[in-house]
């Protein structure tokens, strides 16, 4: 039975099995030694809420900037008693990428850290960045985008998203380069994302094909080593850019990833299973209360008392009988099976589970 069957008989069910794996490029299964980014954060104030700023009283490192900032504007604010609530104080984080320049545009993140309730319309004052060595990188300032919205009544309110969250796009500049010498580079190590000694020996064999020498060696399943100067390019950067562009088909584990949640299963197309007998039924107790009431005649001595009843049951739920998978059927084929049956998703993922469990599921069975 064909995907796009399945899927039409049931449509919170999804199984996807791969054809044969098709050629990727050398920079989308990689990641190149030394060619990273830097996670940067700072501390600084928004302003310009309406009303929707810290209570000062729960949140004084508020009061605390806001009083630094003003200071060194020429404002002494010194024993003065102030209570704004257009102000937050809140978090920058951002990401400087790999070779930024300076004065280059980068996006930051913005989030509320005391008990603003929204950052919308709020903008958000010089704040410098500081990397890991506690340099600064970085300066932000702008007009903050929220992803949320929030209203308030007199008797409710209603909150959308995470107004306490945004963004600045380009909000920050790069004030400091990352000090790294990619030029004078001899020898580069590839990183693969997904480690596999397969992968890794094709990657090595490629570029050597493609280089017709022996620039690229294979050093463990996640590494494999080049030799820039075997490469007789000009530069590193000449050599990566030829290098990245380079067709390789990645090997893939054998994996089936279930979703219990939604019912989604995803599977590739190497999973197999051994031969295996399967047989799935439900029993259901059901007990419904239909309480009695008596009561005496009109103008009758007595008093009016619940009788109660209660009604019993165990039902056997339609299932499937035994059923027998032979030797090297592909799962995707017996979940193709068990759906034309009208197995339910959830039993379906029950069904997998004693399979991998009976040792007859040849894959790496993961859950979520």
């Amino acid at each position: 039975m064909k995907i796009s069957r399945i899927l039409a008989l049931c449509l919170t069910y999804l199984t996807i099995s791969a054809a044969n794996a098709a050629p990727i490029r050398i920079k989308d299964l990689v990641e190149f030694d030394g060619v990273r980014s830097n996670d940067l954060v700072g501390y600084g104030l928004v302003v310009g809420l309406n009303g929707t700023g810290d209570g000062l009283r729960n949140s004084p490192f508020t009061e605390e900037i806001l009083s630094n900032i003003l200071e060194r504007l020429g404002v002494n604010v010194t024993g003065e008693q102030f209570r704004p609530k257009n102000v937050a104080a809140v978090l920058v984080t951002a990401s400087l990428p790999p070779f930024a320049r300076a004065g280059s545009p980068i996006d930051v993140t913005v989030s509320a850290i005391g008990d603003a309730n929204s950052l919308l319309g709020g903008t958000l004052i010089m704040t410098p960045l500081n990397a890991a060595d506690g340099d600064i990188y970085a300066v932000a300032q702008g007009t903050i985008i929220a992803g949320g919205a929030s209203a308030t009544g007199d008797a409710a309110s209603v909150v959308q998203g995470v107004p306490t969250s945004g963004i600045i796009p380009s909000g920050a500049t790069v004030e400091r380069e990352v000090a790294f010498d990619f030029s004078g580079m001899q020898t580069l190590r590839l990183a693969l994302r997904t480690p596999d000694f397969t992968t890794a020996s094709r990657i090595e064999g490629a570029i050597n094909q493609d280089f017709s020498r022996g620039v690229a060696v294979m050093l463990d399943a996640g590494t494999v080593e080049l030799d820039i100067a075997a490469t007789r390019m000009s530069s590193p950067a000449h050599a990566l850019g030829r290098i990245e562009n380079i067709l390789v088909e990645p090997e893939r584990r054998a994996r089936v990833v279930v979703d219990q949640r939604s019912g989604t299963i995803v599977m590739g197309e190497d999973v197999r299973i051994s031969r295996v007998a399967v047989s799935q039924g439900n029993l259901t107790l059901r007990i419904q209360e239909a309480p009695l009431i008596s009561q005496p005649n009109p103008f009758a001595p007595g008093e009016t008392v619940v009788v109660p009843r209660t009604n019993a049951a165990i039902v056997d739920e339609p299932g499937i009988g035994l059923a027998e998978v032979n030797e090297g059927t592909s799962l995707s084929e017996v979940v193709a099976g068990l759906n034309a049956l009208g197995v339910a998703p959830r039993d379906m993922i029950d069904i997998l589970k004693s399979i991998k469990a009976s040792g007859a599921l040849h894959a790496e069975f993961v859950v979520r």
